[in-house]
């Protein structure tokens, strides 16, 4: 039986959501996070895209520590230096995913900051069947994408360090879920992030002038950060890393079926292949019955 921890709030850690299956949450959570992304596309508009996730963080750290209100305890020690580390790490993967897809196309981006779950997952890995469920993920996801070698050199650095701080957001993120503090490390993590990244707000001048420009800033950290990464702290909780790690190719499944429905992005059959190849991966991953483990190092 996979181990419980108090810390993620009833509302989320409750019999409701235990039901619902693991690629469920993710598929919810994607559809959240890609709607947070059209919003933050309007945003480009009005702040460079590193000020666009500087907003972004913004809007979580208000809205989580409105909601949470953590105790003191989580502002001190140990605590505050985890959730602090994690919160930046994960701003830091929205602004290096931000800066990339402003130069490469976004399947570019994406195939390429899946070289981070795809190496923790393979990390992770026991089995042949794992190993073999790992390469059809990535082969899809490289078919989903269409990868363009050809672009900005800047924009792959940017894409190759999001990948980076992607895998660091899956390690720490495990840290934060078995520590208990779920949520809470979450408003902690992002008021850091908020502060530490600060300067980045030179590049949202214009957006201060527009009450309408700010709310959307908030918008895009409730539906990009609150909602997602909150579904990320249940799923963490019952599953694996590795797992975890494999799940997460849900999400460019998604943002197909998203494309496909808002922007009427009809996939090619590279494409389609390719999300065939993800959804064979993740029904072939081997399921994690036993005790969450501890995370590598």
């Amino acid at each position: 039986m996979v181990r419980h921890y108090a810390g993620v709030g009833s509302a989320l850690s409750g019999k409701r959501f235990g039901a619902i299956p693991a690629p469920v949450l993710f598929v919810l959570s994607g559809i959240s996070m890609y709607a947070g992304a059209a919003i933050a596309v309007d945003l480009f508009g009005h702040a460079s895209p590193s000020g666009v996730a500087w907003l972004r963080c913004l809007g979580a750290a208000v809205v989580l520590l409105l909601w949470r209100r953590p105790p003191r305890a989580a502002w001190r020690g140990k605590r505050l230096l985890l959730a602090g580390t994690f919160g930046v790490v994960t701003a830091g993967m929205n602004v290096v995913f931000y800066e990339a897809i402003a130069r490469l196309p976004l399947g570019t981006v994406v195939a390429l900051e899946f070289a981070g779950p795809v190496v923790v997952a393979a990390i992770g890995s026991r089995t042949r069947r794992d190993l073999i469920a790992l390469v059809l993920v990535a082969a899809g996801v490289v078919a989903i994408a269409d990868v363009r070698l050809a672009g900005s050199p800047l924009g792959v650095v940017f894409a190759l360090a999001a990948a980076a701080a992607w895998a660091g957001y899956i390690v720490l993120g495990k840290r934060v879920a078995i520590g208990g503090d779920g949520l809470d490390s979450l408003a902690v993590g992002f008021v850091v992030a908020t502060v530490v990244l600060s300067p980045l707000v030179l590049g949202t001048a214009q957006v201060w002038s527009s009450p309408r420009m700010l709310l959307l800033g908030i918008g895009v950290g409730v539906l990009s950060t609150v909602v997602p990464y909150a579904l990320d702290q249940v799923v963490l909780r019952r599953l694996g890393q590795a797992r975890f790690a494999v799940l997460l190719a849900l999400l460019p499944v998604t943002a197909t079926v998203v494309g496909f429905l808002v922007l009427a992005q009809v996939p090619s059959i590279v494409e389609a292949v390719g999300t065939l190849g993800v959804v064979a991966g993740v029904a072939l991953r081997s399921r994690d019955d036993g005790p969450v483990p501890e995370p590598p190092g």
